[in-house]
């Protein structure tokens, strides 16, 4: 896997090294998530390790913002666990990391870029997602009881 690693002109860095990866704040994060509440860390670590995992630091190093793309590389990519520390949500950050992200270089040719928001379809609409063009072809398989 290619490192690579974007700087905002303030000292903000999205990564996708793993080593800077903290699982002390990215596993918390999602287990008060709506969308994985109580997720252990061992499955949050493990979702981490088969996906392209990707990181939000401040200038000082810390770790501050999540997210992970499952994809071929080719042709799908599923952008999931976006999550940005609420304290820190306001100049520009959602926007920055999520632009760094779904813009990558490697990533411009996919066929499709999904994800499932409650409440963020205004900022991803700036980066052309949208409703399903024809919702009646994908189907989803729920997870057992």
């Amino acid at each position: 896997m290619d490192i690579w690693e974007v700087r905002r002109d303030d000292g903000h860095v999205v990564t996708n090294d793993p080593t800077r990866l903290d699982f002390d704040f990215i596993h918390p994060a999602l287990a008060s998530s709506y969308w994985s509440p109580g997720i252990t860390r061992e499955k949050v670590e493990r979702a981490a390790r088969h996906s392209v995992a990707i990181g939000l630091y401040d200038s000082n190093r810390f770790q501050i913002g999540y997210c992970r793309v499952i994809t071929d590389h080719t042709s799908f990519g599923y952008l999931a666990d976006v999550w940005i520390d609420p304290s820190r949500r306001a100049g520009g950050l959602g926007t920055f990391f999520v632009e760094t992200v779904v813009n990558r270089p490697e990533w411009a040719d996919l066929r499709r870029f999904m994800l499932f928001t409650a409440d963020g379809q205004g900022l991803y609409a700036k980066f052309g997602f949208g409703p399903l063009d024809k919702p009646e072809r994908v189907m989803a398989r729920p997870a057992p009881a």
